[in-house]
């Protein structure tokens, strides 16, 4: 296991990076273990794809375990992480169950944590890194109130309920919608960031309430997937369709008109980010509890940029 004592830093842009010569130079081979819930979604995917990029940049051995939505395989993928010694975590829970157990296992075995996206309430990490979905739902709301003049029967496409997505990106869509009481929420269901239950509970949504006019999305996958629904059910009045993600499958979508709008995270810079605040960890440095990143209101306006170079 790396010796912390002996990590030398350079300066970046969040002050962060770690000088890949200078660990070259102390002969220690950095290892860090990246927890993710499920590579099935392109979210953490390209979380996956970034981490790996800047860990093989900087010349750090990067341990990578998928726990395809299954928390209690994630709670045994970290403790073979563990035992295997890696220097830091980088953990991205796999649903609210179980959802501290890793952290505390790694912090008993004096190894830190970098809680990305989702941080467990009762045991966060030592650092957690995430995009502000508060101020990105909100932002999503109140493009909704103005383009719908304030009034309209919203339908919302739920992710994992307990997850800090979920919760913060409730939370900012209230606030978006509140003074406004023609923002009527006629149904809501986890669809669970998937885009085939977003397809199949959008039809049982419209079935069961036809004048729909709004479809919120939590993440980009199940809003894709109600504009599928949309399509297949040959509605005859506008629908609304907003995901969150910014996923570049999404974007496409904004660009050709079967979403209106997305909230565009910088999912590249998150993977990244958790790299470089493991390692300062490693250092000794005290980082901010949470480190939040700015989320974009995404339209067909501004699109295109998005999809040239994904932040």
């Amino acid at each position: 296991m790396f010796n912390r004592r002996t990590l030398i830093a350079a300066t970046a842009a969040f002050g962060l990076s770690v000088s890949a010569t200078a660990l070259m130079a102390q002969n220690e081979q950095v290892t860090i273990g990246l927890a993710l819930p499920s590579l099935t979604l392109d979210f953490f995917d390209q979380i996956r794809g970034a981490a790996s990029a800047h860990a093989e940049d900087l010349g750090i051995e990067l341990i990578i375990v998928d726990a395809n939505g299954d928390s209690a395989r994630q709670v045994d993928q970290v403790q073979d992480m563990i035992s295997r010694g890696i220097d830091a975590l980088v953990y991205v829970p796999a649903g609210a169950t179980a959802a501290a157990v890793p952290v505390r296992a790694a912090q008993r075995a004096g190894i830190p944590v970098v809680t990305l996206d989702r941080n467990p309430p009762n045991a966060p990490g030592d650092t957690f890194i995430a995009s502000d979905s508060v101020a990105g739902a909100r932002n999503i709301g109140e493009y909704l109130v103005e383009m719908t003049g304030g009034t309209a029967k919203v339908a919302i496409l739920q992710g994992q309920i307990g997850t800090t997505p979920e919760i913060a990106r409730d939370q900012g869509l209230m606030e978006a919608f509140e003074g406004h009481p023609g923002m009527e929420i006629v149904a809501a269901q986890p669809a669970n960031w998937l885009q085939d239950q977003g397809f199949n509970i959008a039809q049982d949504m419209l079935q069961a309430n036809p004048d729909i006019t709004v479809f919120v999305g939590r993440s980009d996958a199940p809003a894709m997937g109600a504009a599928q629904a949309i399509k297949v059910a040959n509605i005859d009045h506008k629908i609304w369709v907003v995901g969150f993600d910014g996923l570049p499958v999404a974007l496409e979508a904004v660009r050709d008109g079967s979403l209106d709008a997305t909230a565009t995270q910088q999912t590249n810079l998150m993977g990244r980010l958790s790299i470089d605040s493991a390692l300062a960890l490693l250092q000794g440095e005290e980082l901010p509890a949470e480190q939040l990143l700015d989320v974009t209101l995404t339209t067909s306006e501004n699109v295109q940029g998005f999809i040239e170079n994904h932040p």
